[in-house]
């Protein structure tokens, strides 16, 4: 069993802002969010934490890893989408200027590519590898990956086999078991 959480909030989160891979910290809200995570957490059988290496993922996995007692091991592959030209802009702006690749953004198209940065398609196939290779190492489970909204998505989207699922809103400090 794999169980995704979704990193605390940032103030990128807060802002409605595009993030990608800049390393942007948890703000007071989303370390409580990581607080509450690793109480959630607590009483789960765990035999592994796996984070995205990416600042605000790597932050909520060290707060639950001080409650579970399990050290956090990076894996890139569950790192946010590389959200190219868009990364620190808002989404608000990206929607006035852009309203159909918003609208692809939102619900996860497959086929979608944000301008100089990563397709879903790219990054669904790296998640869906990891992914892959936890359930490969049986010693390993059951795991928690801290991980971004966009990486439950597409896992989400990928075993229903419905891309539209990847529109599914995940909140920060969210738990999915896939």
């Amino acid at each position: 069993m794999i169980h995704l959480a979704r990193h605390g909030q940032t103030a990128y989160n807060a802002e409605g802002r595009f993030q990608g891979h800049l390393p942007v910290p948890l703000d007071d809200t989303g370390r409580a969010q990581a607080r509450a995570l690793a109480e959630r957490v607590a009483d789960v059988d765990l035999r592994a934490l796996v984070c995205s290496p990416l600042a605000r993922a790597r932050e909520t996995a060290d707060i639950v890893a001080e409650r579970i007692g399990l050290a956090p091991e990076d894996d890139a592959r569950f790192a946010e989408t590389d959200t190219g030209d868009w990364t620190g802009r808002s989404f608000a702006e990206i929607r006035a200027e852009n309203p159909e690749g918003f609208r692809r953004f939102e619900v996860s198209d497959p086929t979608f590519r944000y301008p100089g940065g990563e397709s879903f398609a790219e990054q669904s196939d790296r998640v869906q590898a990891g992914l892959r290779d936890l359930r490969a190492h049986a010693e390993k489970l059951p795991a928690l990956v801290v991980c971004h909204r966009g990486v439950i998505r597409l896992a989400l989207a990928a075993i229903t086999g419905d891309h539209t699922a990847g529109g599914r809103e995940i909140a920060n400090a969210t738990l999915v078991t896939v």
